[in-house]
């Protein structure tokens, strides 16, 4: 996720994981020994894809995917292939990446978050609405896409689950800082055309779709979330990410080991 500083943060993001390779912290495993380890009869393994927010980016705590996958089971692993500054269409190139096939076919559960940097990068050029119906639509196109890639790998019974945003940009305390009141409307309204784009693709592609917005903004939207954000205002803090994996426990438990 992204606001204003979207430009120069996705290049310095991007730069640092070519250097040093995944940014995230907690059970994160890579490395083709760990890869085939996924792959042992009756493990529970989950798979993150997307942003930086699965990443775990400005927390320096275990992200959502490994306290999801400690919640399905003392001795799950985790491949978090999450990226910080990419976008819906990087998601979509990894879900057809050879090399990432292994993660994809062994996996008990997929988890993907990915579509505010697409949104975000329109709210920073000040785009309208048309500009912001455009780049959800790529969202929903890529993510759908990227769900029919993952359905032919995995085994059927693997479920995939597409997560949503409380919101695309900066929020509590640090938006109320950086926006003016046009831009936390614009804020609501671009955060709402990236979750029905998410939604509508995961419809498409079998998935379930697990919202984030009552979790971090209570059942009308407008609670403050500052306690659950770092001090970005972009990114989850460790009660964010603990927010997060609850709402993906409970909305699917159920696994394929």
């Amino acid at each position: 996720m992204t606001g204003r500083r979207y430009a120069l943060a996705r290049t310095l993001a991007l730069g640092l994981t070519a250097l040093f390779g995944c940014t995230s912290w907690g059970p994160v495993v890579t490395s083709a020994r760990d890869r085939a380890v996924l792959g042992r009869p009756g493990a529970v393994n989950v798979l993150a894809l997307g942003d930086s927010v699965p990443a775990g980016t400005a927390c320096g705590c275990v992200p959502f995917p490994g306290l999801y996958a400690r919640r399905l089971a003392g001795n799950a692993h985790t491949i978090n292939l999450a990226r910080p500054g990419i976008v819906s269409a990087d998601v979509l190139a990894q879900a057809g990446d050879p090399a990432d096939r292994p993660a994809i076919r062994s996996a008990s559960v997929i988890v993907i978050m990915i579509g505010a940097n697409d949104l975000a990068a329109v709210f920073d050029a000040d785009g309208d609405a048309a500009a912001y119906r455009r780049a959800a639509g790529t969202v929903e196109t890529n993510v759908a896409a990227a769900l029919e890639r993952i359905r032919a790998v995995r085994r059927p019974s693997v479920p995939v689950l597409v997560v949503g945003y409380w919101n695309v940009v900066e929020d509590g305390d640090a938006a109320q800082q950086d926006y003016s009141a046009d831009d936390t409307a614009r804020a609501a309204v671009i955060t709402g055309y990236t979750n029905d784009a998410l939604r509508a693709a995961a419809a498409a592609g079998a998935a379930t779709f697990v919202p984030t917005l009552t979790a971090f903004k209570g059942a009308d939207g407008t609670a403050d979330p500052t306690r659950l954000l770092a001090d970005d205002g972009d990114h989850p803090n460790a009660e964010g990410h603990a927010t997060i994996a609850a709402a993906l426990y409970a909305a699917r438990t159920a696994v394929a080991p």
